[in-house]
């Protein structure tokens, strides 16, 4: 197997791997791995709406942590939440320094407003191009980096180990060749897991395969049940479903029904602003009811000419005139809250392994993550994570990455009947509403995917135990708690049911 070094391995390169590389001090050589050549193919290139931050002069650090807590469902950990929202103002200002051009009106930072937020804090670059902005603005700056380079075209498959130590990965090239690459510190950067379902906005490269690596590796998890589904992505038979941002209702645009009727005001106090789990439930329970629901931004289109200028050419390719015509929305699956359980430094339960972004789970978002507070996570708990990699001692020799099998091609292969039935089965048995019939009988059905998968396809097999993790923990948490509603609310079936599965559970369990 062909084998390289490096000292600190950044699996992934979206968002957070990024400000962790720029963040990590330039004595230390850092590797940025990825299957396809950054930023367009990664997800949080796709965000739309804004990164929050209190920097107007109406706000304050604490009113965005309360805001943060509220919308976390007290399932969020208060110490992250206040370093979060007190460094996001630094943030900003980094991300400035590295090009960042934020939307203004005069001489000030334009800021909006959006669900579950009490101020206008969302800044945006572009309208609605706040994620390609900062992609690129800090790929740009890697490209500069003398001791950063970009390593596209591997797919990471499998933790390697140095004893009890993490000691890089091995992956597969394009091509299929094995290649171990042997680092003294090992970053999982790889973004959510949202095409594990169906129906999401997530792209092809966010199937939870790094957080994969980690179960396998025996690395603590945490809060795997809360997946986040965004309220509005819009009605067509794309895959990815193209997303329509939250900001348009934060600039005053309204779900309606088939009757035209705006249906948020009996459901929440804050309407068509109410926390993204409870507008999710609502359009669902209209579309689990064969109805329709649409946005309505017309007002917003005719009165502002040159806003949202993605979403109304998303529009204008699926034949919509969103200057007359309201948009047809469904819910998606959309962002992770779970992931690898880290410290507010990044640190996993194994040594030299770190994680950052939506792989990572450091407690701030809880049970349902505040609306933009994800683009802000990736680059403050990034900033952090690469401030404890410039402390750490940097390049050694120690010996070479031994890794238990030899990966071929068939490693990244997805079998074409397997794949598309597991992404079903979640979307029925782990989707917005819940119930332990249904996710026990998703545990039967992944049990017998699983034995039809052959071992050599590593990527599918960790999916396939990812999605049992997710499940076993939505099946154990009895109670509805944020993005996780139990339609039966405590009832379930014995433990044992779960135990008896031929899949090992995932350790971690808080």
């Amino acid at each position: 197997m062909e084998r390289a070094d490096t000292d600190v391995l950044i699996v992934g390169a979206g968002l957070a791997g990024l400000a962790v590389a720029l963040a990590t001090n330039a004595r230390r050589r850092v590797t940025l791995l990825c299957p396809n050549p950054p930023p367009a193919s990664m997800a949080s290139a796709l965000a739309q709406g804004g990164m929050a931050a209190a920097v107007g002069a109406d706000d304050h650090p604490a009113l965005h942590a309360a805001d943060t807590m509220r919308a976390g469902a007290g399932q969020s950990w208060l110490p992250a939440v206040v370093l979060l929202c007190t460094e996001a103002p630094a943030a900003v200002a980094w991300l400035e320094a590295r090009g960042v051009r934020f939307d203004r009106e005069g001489e000030s930072r334009a800021l909006h407003l959006e669900a579950a937020h009490d101020r206008a804090r969302i800044l945006h670059v572009g309208g609605d191009a706040t994620g390609a902005a900062l992609t690129g603005a800090l790929h740009r700056a890697a490209l500069a980096a003398p001791n950063v380079e970009i390593l596209s075209g591997f797919t990471a498959v499998s933790l390697a180990r140095d004893s009890a130590r993490a000691s890089g990965v091995v992956a597969v090239a394009r091509d299929g060749r094995p290649i171990a690459i042997r680092a003294n510190d090992t970053v999982l950067a790889t973004g959510g897991l949202g095409q594990l379902y169906s129906h999401t906005t997530n792209p092809a490269s966010a199937c939870g395969d790094g957080l994969a690596m980690a179960l396998r590796a025996g690395v603590r998890v945490n809060a795997l049940e809360f997946v986040q589904f965004h309220p509005t992505a819009l009605a067509c038979a794309a895959d990815p479903l193209p997303l329509v941002t939250e900001a348009l209702r934060g600039a005053g645009a309204v779900l309606v029904d088939e009757e035209s009727r705006q249906f948020m005001q009996s459901v929440h106090r804050d309407g068509d602003l109410a926390p993204r789990d409870v507008v999710a439930r609502a359009v669902w329970t209209h579309v689990s009811q064969g109805r329709r629901v649409w946005l309505d931004a017309t007002a917003i289109m005719r009165a502002e000419k040159r806003a949202f200028p993605r979403v109304r050419a998303l529009c204008l390719t699926h034949h919509i005139d969103p200057e007359r015509d309201p948009i047809p929305v469904v819910p998606a699956a959309h962002y992770h809250m779970g992931g690898i359980a880290v410290s507010v430094d990044g640190h996993a339960s194994l040594p030299g392994l770190w994680a950052c972004g939506e792989a990572a789970c450091s407690g701030v978002h809880g049970a349902n993550r505040l609306a933009s507070n994800s683009l802000l996570e990736a680059v403050v708990f990034g900033r952090r994570l690469g401030a404890a990699l410039s402390a750490a001692r940097g390049w050694t020799r120690v010996s070479p990455v031994r890794p238990g099998f030899v990966p071929d091609e068939s490693a990244l292969q997805l079998d074409p009947k397997i794949w598309p039935e597991l992404r079903r089965l979640m979307w029925m048995h782990a989707g917005i509403v819940r119930d332990a019939r249904g996710l026990l009988a998703g545990l039967d059905e992944l049990a017998t995917l699983y034995r039809r998968t052959p071992r050599q396809q590593i990527l599918l097999r960790g999916r396939l135990s990812l999605a049992k993790g997710l499940l076993t923990a939505a099946w154990l948490r009895k109670e509805s708690c944020g993005a996780h509603l139990r339609a039966d609310d405590r009832a379930g079936a014995p433990r044992h049911a779960v135990r008896q599965l031929p899949m090992r559970l995932p350790s971690g369990r808080p």
